[in-house]
């Protein structure tokens, strides 16, 4: 692989964008555009900036389609924009009703971006996977661009450590603090001082799972699609059409119903923070 063309600090700007060999396509697709330039993917402190590019795009995208319905809202005979984005919000409202029976002035709206952002990132895995990419090399920005947030694990797991704080605060708020760090030393085994170690133990694991799985979930699912819509641009364009007509049908079911997987479990693990057990 040291030798790929599109990997090699020598190559040049035809050859990378052209990527002339299999294996060079698919590295260059799943690659993301890092700062420091090519650092080690694997470490903690380098930034995708493709990632946080596109996701500030969309969540700026979502505000202001919100902004524009709300402005354009009246009392009187709604509109196409108005009938949809009311729709959304009661979808949105209901499933935090039939969830979560604490205080709803924070999770409503929570719920509601986080069902939003992730389908916007979702959606992008429909964009064909060599209009973006190849743009922005051609132009010269940067040799790598990934145009779905959610194929990178980053973005996932920041968006489910970010649940796990509030999973923490809506425990204390629930329970006071000394409520919910009393749970944590006496649930779910008992109080008995012998059993404080072990129900730490578990409580912890528990919320690193529900974190984890939050994010593997969202990422495993997006990145598997990404890559087979990757192998199918590598057919020729003449059959390519056929399966990737289908995946992409397949797909826009799987597209909103992470969203709403995502949205849901978050409502249910702030529900259960909340509620004294």
């Amino acid at each position: 692989m040291e030798s790929n063309p599109v990997l090699t600090e020598g190559a040049t700007q035809a050859s990378v964008c052209e990527m002339p060999t299999a294996d060079a396509y698919v590295v260059h697709h799943i690659t993301n555009l890092r700062l420091p330039k090519g650092s080690d993917p694997m470490d903690p402190f380098v930034l995708h900036l493709d990632t946080m590019i596109v996701s500030w795009v969309l969540g700026l995208f979502f505000l202001f389609f919100l902004m524009m319905a709300a402005r354009r809202a009246t009392a009187g005979e709604p509109g196409k924009l108005q009938n949809f984005v009311e729709m959304l919000v009661d979808f949105v409202d209901n499933t935090v009703k039939e969830s979560f029976h604490g205080p709803r002035n924070f999770v409503g709206p929570l719920a509601l971006t986080i069902f939003g952002v992730v389908f916007l990132w979702n959606l992008m895995d429909l964009v064909p996977v060599d209009y973006v990419p190849y743009a922005v090399c051609k132009l010269g920005f940067a040799n790598y661009f990934r145009i779905v947030p959610s194929a990178d694990i980053n973005a996932p797991f920041g968006l489910s450590v970010t649940v796990l704080g509030l999973i923490i605060i809506y425990g204390i708020k629930g329970k006071g603090l000394g409520g919910y760090g009393k749970e944590l030393f006496t649930h779910p085994f008992g109080a008995n001082p012998l059993l404080w170690i072990p129900n730490l133990i578990l409580n912890v694991v528990e919320l690193i799972a529900k974190t984890v799985s939050l994010a593997m979930r969202l990422f495993g699912n997006l990145y598997a699609a990404e890559l087979i819509f990757v192998l199918i641009a590598l057919l020729p364009w003449w059959i390519q059409f056929v399966p990737g007509g289908a995946w992409a049908i397949f797909h826009i079911l799987v597209v909103p119903l992470q969203a709403f997987l995502f949205m849901t479990l978050t409502i249910v693990y702030l529900s259960l923070a909340y509620e004294k057990h």
